[in-house]
């Protein structure tokens, strides 16, 4: 049995990831901000939950005892778009407040865990980040740039971990439906635009990412390490 830890795993990409890895008998640990929330989601999959801010590193700190001492695989799912929380103006304070937000939650938050939780991982442990197609060009702004230094750090911290045994990947969605991402905002005719630049005619969905997550998660991608899985049905195509 393996410890698996799931940052933002109450909800969404999240929720689904922690349920696949408890459904093949993994011990889960999902964390995230909203206790509530975990509380609920980890009693409906059997998993453990830890609630913290993983972008804060005094956070982090203080979470660590209610964390797996072993850690076997770590997935850094929290995140998303904080600019769609924010007010949007041109006044530079808010400008530089709101590329904070959006590096602390997407970025920051993987960094910090990883170099918490890489300690405790051996030979076979795997660190598998979210990204988004955001990070290639689809614009989405200081998202877009966290996502894309989401990508660079990995490359670099697949190298540090390598020879350890470990690997770093990141898993990068287009459209998911069926999350809390949009804030309810998106409508039917921005899916419809989204969907026409899938080959597949169809959006994504948590399940479809969770199925990445436990491939690179298992044995048979043991060789597979410092790059991007593109998960959305050829919207962005990695050549």
């Amino acid at each position: 049995m393996r410890e698996v830890v799931v940052t933002g795993g109450g909800t969404g990409i999240g929720y689904a990831v922690a349920e696949a890895f408890a459904a093949l008998g993994d011990h889960v640990t999902i964390t995230g901000r909203r206790e509530h929330v975990l509380k609920e989601a980890a009693q409906r999959i059997g998993a453990a939950y830890a609630s913290f801010n993983a972008a804060s590193p005094v956070a982090v700190n203080e979470a660590l005892d209610s964390l797996p001492e072993h850690v076997d695989v770590l997935v850094n799912n929290a995140g998303g778009n904080t600019n769609l929380d924010r007010r949007q103006s041109g006044d530079l304070m808010d400008v530089a407040e709101a590329w904070w937000a959006n590096l602390n939650a997407n970025l920051m938050s993987a960094v910090l865990m990883t170099t918490a939780l890489t300690p405790r991982m051996g030979a076979g442990g795997r660190v598998v980040s979210i990204g988004s197609i955001a990070a290639r060009g689809t614009g989405s702004g200081s998202y877009g740039a966290a996502k894309a230094a989401v990508e660079s750090w990995t490359a670099d911290l697949a190298a540090e971990l390598g020879p350890k045994g470990i690997t770093a990947n990141v898993v990068s969605p287009g459209l998911v439906v069926d999350t809390e991402f949009f804030r309810g905002r998106l409508t039917e005719e921005g899916i419809r635009a989204r969907v026409d630049n899938t080959r597949n005619g169809r959006p994504g969905t948590p399940a479809d990412v969770a199925d990445t997550v436990l491939f690179l998660a298992s044995p048979g991608a043991r060789h597979i390490t410092g790059q991007v899985l593109h998960v959305n049905g050829g919207a962005y195509l990695g050549r």
